[in-house]
């Protein structure tokens, strides 16, 4: 599958602004690959469904309901791709989860914006964000470059250039090579394409129901 060009630099500026960390992310602690389940493929299946549906990127800020806030499925951003999937699949709504574990224990989250308090409009929009939420509940794995470890479902977070976090969804589809394609929005929609190796991994996780 063809790959995109280089990002264009406004959606480099715009994806800094919205969600970037101030330093790369250290590799979350490692914890042995448990076997495949099968939520991983209706994850992949709520993914997909965004694809042809979400045809924009827009970091802007929005005040969202609450709880299951949402911006319009034409438009969103990396972040929004998981958020949308997990709600769908597996009735996970970021949006609340985040928010309640950010007001239990707002002092082991990142602070990068400058927030004082959780705000329910953004948080879980956030890749640092949710890296740390993910880590808190348990669903971090080993980082690697075998592609076998990286099932359908799973979702994993990079470093784009310029130090900008981004997120991705584990397919269920392979390459030629066998290497898992990935469901993400990196600033043209949500796209189905050969891309999970070509950035540094920063977190690997599979979410089970709590």
């Amino acid at each position: 599958m063809a790959k995109p060009g280089k990002l264009p630099l406004k959606r480099i500026i715009a994806a800094v602004l919205f969600c970037c960390a101030a330093c790369p992310c250290p590799v979350d602690a490692e914890t042995p690959l448990p076997a495949a389940r099968a939520d991983g493929a209706s994850i992949v299946a709520a993914a997909r469904r965004q694809v042809g549906k979400t045809l924009d990127y827009d970091p802007t800020y929005v005040r969202l309901p609450y709880p299951m806030g949402d911006v319009p499925i034409e438009t969103g951003v990396c972040t929004d791709v998981v958020i949308r999937a997990l709600r769908d699949a597996l009735k996970m709504d970021l949006q609340q989860l985040v928010h309640r574990d950010m007001a239990a224990a707002f002092s082991e989250y990142p602070k990068n914006w400058g927030l004082k308090n959780p705000d329910p409009n953004i948080d879980h929009r956030r890749v640092p964000n949710l890296r740390k939420y993910f880590a808190r509940m348990g669903y971090s794995l080993r980082v690697t470059e075998k592609p076998e470890d990286y099932l359908p479902g799973d979702i994993v977070t990079c470093t784009l250039p310029g130090n900008i976090p981004h997120i991705m969804i584990v397919s269920d589809k392979k390459t030629r090579g066998g290497a898992p394609l990935a469901i993400h929005n990196i600033g043209g929609g949500a796209k189905e394409e050969d891309r999970l190796f070509d950035f540094p991994i920063t977190g690997h996780y599979r979410v089970k129901i709590q």
